[in-house]
């Protein structure tokens, strides 16, 4: 497929498992942990975490990146690639295994842990700007001088159909799941993996009320462009969704909800305190809509969590 091509179309559930036989030989198949709610002072069903965290770079940002590397031309001028951290260290990563030179623009207020991350995979970093879109502006200027592949971080059919590849494997590994929370920034990975899904069970959103990119444009009926800030700006600090995204959203996301800083910060707390997990704000999040009563079961409803990055260290939350 050219480029000009998959700008046109959403991805599919064919797209997804395309893109699996693709990457599978270069990420890991990450596993799920069931846990009694009543372990987290809840009541209902057991929880169904997929440990997306333990994914190559930190988080599920892996699978779209090899998509792109694997599945475009152009890598032999080497890639670039916008990121708040998450999607850069991907990238980063990625090329650094598939003998690519990678150029990562980040904003300043990247978190020194994500920085670190991308520098250790050998990519060269650059600051642009305060926030990811003055990073992404700067990151098209380099492809648009230089030749090289730009790898958008959600906005992109092979980000879209990689990342989807996470609702593949979770519904072989728990295919009893009635719901699935997952953590919306730009709206890739729950855009893939709606595609995936395609109305075969419930996928609500999670979304800080600092960052709620994708409970406007559901209002609105399009994607637009909203205020974004808090504790989880540096991963779901989109300032609107993706135009691919959002078609998928409208069909197959029930909801977003939205969950404050301080419930977010509480999630990472307990999920360190029950279960030993370190997981960054933009990866608690989707457990915090549970935790705080944004979102609640219904009776017998299995539920699913995606905790999906952990690129934070543990004095950052206490």
């Amino acid at each position: 497929m050219n480029d000009h091509a998959t700008a046109l179309a959403s991805p599919t559930r064919d797209s997804v498992v395309a893109a699996e036989a693709v990457i599978r030989p270069h990420i890991r198949r990450t596993p799920v942990l069931r846990t009694p709610a009543e372990d987290f002072g809840l009541s209902g069903e057991p929880i169904t975490f997929k440990l997306e965290f333990l994914q190559h770079s930190g988080t599920f940002k892996a699978r779209g990146a090899f998509a792109n590397m694997l599945m475009r031309a152009g890598t032999d001028r080497g890639v670039v690639a916008a990121s708040g951290g998450n999607h850069g260290a991907a990238v980063a990563y990625a090329a650094m295994r598939l003998g690519h030179k990678a150029r990562i623009y980040v904003p300043s207020i990247s978190s020194p842990a994500k920085i670190a991350r991308i520098k250790s995979y050998g990519a060269e970093i650059v600051v642009g700007g305060e926030h990811y879109a003055e990073a992404l502006a700067a990151s098209v200027q380099w492809a648009e001088a230089h030749g090289s592949l730009q790898i958008h971080a959600y906005d992109q059919f092979e980000t879209l159909a990689g990342q989807g590849t996470t609702a593949l494997e979770w519904r072989a590994q728990a295919p009893e799941l009635d719901t699935v929370l997952v953590a919306v920034g730009g709206g890739g990975l729950i855009g893939g993996m709606a595609a995936f899904y395609a109305g075969d069970l419930r996928i609500v959103g999670v979304e800080p009320e600092a960052a709620p990119t994708l409970y406007h444009a559901l209002v609105a009926g399009e994607p637009v462009d909203v205020p974004v800030g808090g504790v989880a700006v540096d991963s779901l600090g989109a300032r609107r969704v993706g135009r691919l995204m959002f078609p998928l959203a409208k069909s197959y996301v029930e909801r977003s909800v939205l969950v404050s800083d301080a419930a977010i910060v509480d999630a990472q707390k307990v999920l360190w305190d029950a279960l030993r997990v370190v997981a960054e704000p933009g990866g608690a999040a989707a457990f915090a809509a549970l935790l705080s009563g944004r979102y609640v079961p219904a009776p017998g409803e299995k539920v699913g969590v995606l905790l999906c990055g952990a690129n934070t260290t543990a004095v950052e939350f206490g």
